[in-house]
């Protein structure tokens, strides 16, 4: 991963956005502290009342960001996915509550609670596809198994919501 003619500044910040603004210092549980932004954030773009379409273009705008965004952060600190790193890990929330953009939902308590416990649970365990797809080269591999994670949590939080709704 050693590069010469590193920029500084480009390197201070994708550092900066790959950390979640610093949130990846965390000292313990990096992942966990960064998975704490994804909700309030997508719950935050909901709010502001924009259209279905504008905000299915920023979840798509803030994921594919993300590759370029780890890759430049996962070099600047010469390690194939640091933990400190959790762009990813923020940016999985736009696929765990993708169902309930599209369906127009509101992200209640319920719902951010259910989603963060999904997605940390896939995250940390990592069952088949994730497991593989942390191999991808690069920002790739970094993003996408916690987007795999976030399939699985989004599958997860919609089955168990339908299920309070129509049985409880």
């Amino acid at each position: 991963m050693e590069e010469t003619n590193r920029n500084p500044l480009i390197d201070r910040l994708s550092i900066a956005l790959g950390t979640g603004l610093g949130i990846g210092f965390a000292p313990f549980a990096p992942g966990t502290f960064g998975s704490l932004l994804g909700p309030p954030l997508v719950w935050g773009v909901l709010q502001t009342g924009l259209p279905t379409a504008t905000v299915l273009g920023i979840a798509i705008a803030f994921i594919v960001m993300g590759i370029p965004i780890c890759t430049a952060a996962s070099r600047a600190l010469g390690k194939h996915d640091p933990g400190l790193v959790v762009y990813d890990e923020i940016a999985a929330f736009w696929i765990v509550f993708l169902p309930h953009i599209i369906l127009e939902r509101p992200i209640g308590w319920f719902a951010a609670i259910g989603g963060f416990g999904f997605f940390r649970l896939f995250d940390i365990a990592k069952p088949w596809p994730v497991n593989r797809l942390e191999k991808l080269p690069d920002g790739s591999g970094i993003m996408a198994d916690d987007l795999a994670a976030g399939l699985y949590a989004a599958a997860c939080l919609l089955a168990v919501e339908e299920v309070v709704v129509r049985y409880l």
